[in-house]
Order: C-alpha cells, then sequence, then structure tokens
C-alpha cells in the first residue's frame, strides 16, 4: 500500500521561502517518478513539478520555474520542494504525487495515481 506524507507547510509572507517534504513508503522509492501539484480554492488542482527516478529528468509549471527546486532522496525514500521568491499567488494546498505504472514520466502528463493528504501553503502580502 502506497503512502505519501507531505509536511512543511505554513503562514509566509511574500518574498519569503518554505520547503516541503514528502516521506513515501510501500515500493520502492526510486523505480517511480514524484512530483508535486497544488489546488487553490476554486481552482483545479495543477501540477508544480515532477522528477524522475535519478533526479535526471526535472519538470517545473512555468509558473514556478526559477523559483522552486524539486529533488529527491532515494536512500530515504524522501522528495523535497523548495520554494522561494513566494508569492500571493502561490497559496494551496500542495500534494506529493507519485506515478502509478512505473513509466518513469514525471511530466505533468504523466500516470500520477498516488497521492497525498496535502500541506497547507499560505503567502500573505
Amino acid at each position: 500500500q502506497v503512502q505519501l506524507v507531505e509536511s512543511g507547510g505554513g503562514l509566509v509572507q511574500a518574498g519569503g521561502s518554505l520547503r516541503l517534504s514528502c516521506v513515501a513508503s510501500g515500493r520502492i522509492f526510486s523505480n517511480y517518478a514524484i512530483g508535486w501539484f497544488r489546488q487553490a480554492p476554486g481552482k483545479e488542482r495543477e501540477f508544480v513539478a515532477g522528477i524522475n527516478w535519478n533526479g535526471g529528468s526535472i519538470y517545473y509549471a512555468d509558473s514556478v520555474k526559477g523559483r522552486f527546486t524539486i529533488s529527491r532522496d532515494n536512500a530515504k525514500n524522501w522528495v523535497y520542494l523548495q520554494m522561494n521568491s513566494l508569492k500571493p499567488e502561490d497559496t494551496a494546498v500542495y500534494y506529493c504525487a507519485q506515478e502509478k505504472w512505473g513509466t518513469g514520466v514525471a511530466a505533468p502528463g504523466g500516470s500520477w495515481g498516488y497521492w497525498g493528504q496535502g500541506t497547507q501553503v499560505t503567502v500573505s502580502s
């Protein structure tokens, strides 16, 4: 049974930084792409960043490029999202996601099939 547990959300002022973390369990972590999505109130969930099994392929949403960095630690089953220069429009619930089928695709259209419970990020102006 795959489990993803996020942590690190909180309240931060615009221009500040946060680091989100997600620990995975239930299957061999290094075999699968993993990523982050977010959902703001009244909006659909959107892709933020994805990373393949060894970090050799990384994707970012245009809205976060240059500000957010995704990384993973396969030895400890963790994935991280370092968020810098935060803006009020980054306010959302952030979800860790893992691909379901092991295709290794970390892009927005990957087979994202497992989700964490989410962690709230609030950026005040």
